[in-house]
């Protein structure tokens, strides 16, 4: 009996633990060649770009893919947006690979917002490797983690929303090989996804926490 409620107790805790996709782009669907939006190939959401100037968007080769998003024109606060539902879930993280050209923008930052109004930075600066020598440039068949930011937490402000808004955005003037940002540089992103944890129901809390408190009684 108690190996039994062991082992209730720890599909609880398993189910609890295991991250679920809720919204990805690669780009090899939805083809972005305007500023959007651009519906996520997996899960719901969508992807759009904002700059305060004349931008061209492209549909350029990815981080191991055919395709990713990519734009130029990039001055001071133009960004990438992404937005998704989060109802029923906590732990959200989001990652993504980004790149540039020599002469498009090096620095990011990642924002978060549950009202698309206030908006708050997860994490410092992002700084992105230029897309070319001394680097290995993106390909259509290998993927190159160097470009790849590892899903970052997001704060709690994230979980159980109806509408979560990330946006990408340009933070400094300094370009990827150091010098300064040119209206034809470019940058591009790829391979985003935004992934919860499932709020476990709260009789299955129960039942966890129950179990586990037998099972400690069984032992004394």
């Amino acid at each position: 009996m108690k190996k039994t409620l062991a082992l209730v107790a720890f599909a609880g805790i398993a189910a609890v633990a295991n991250a679920d996709v809720l919204a990805n782009w690669t780009f090899e669907v939805s083809l972005p060649t305007n500023a959007g939006p651009h519906a996520a190939e997996v899960g719901t959401g969508n992807a759009s770009a904002f700059h305060a100037t004349a931008s061209t968007y492209g549909s350029v080769v990815g981080n191991g893919s055919s395709r990713s998003f990519s734009s130029n024109a990039w001055t001071l606060g133009d960004y990438y947006q992404f937005t998704t539902s989060t109802v029923g879930y906590t732990g959200i993280t989001f990652g993504w690979d980004a790149t540039s050209s020599n002469t498009g923008p090096r620095d990011f930052g990642l924002w978060v917002s549950n009202d698309g109004v206030n908006f708050t930075q997860i994490g410092g600066t992002f700084a992105v490797l230029a897309n070319g020598t001394p680097n290995p440039a993106w390909n259509g068949t290998t993927y190159n983690s160097a470009y790849t930011f590892a899903p970052q937490l997001v704060p709690a402000l994230a979980d159980n929303q109806a509408n979560v808004t990330f946006r990408i955005v340009m933070a400094s003037t300094v370009s990827a090989n150091g010098g300064t940002v040119a209206g034809t540089g470019t940058s591009r992103v790829d391979n985003i996804i935004i992934e919860g944890t499932l709020i476990p129901a709260p009789g299955a809390l129960a039942l966890v926490g129950a179990a586990g408190l037998f099972a400690g009684r069984r032992r004394r």
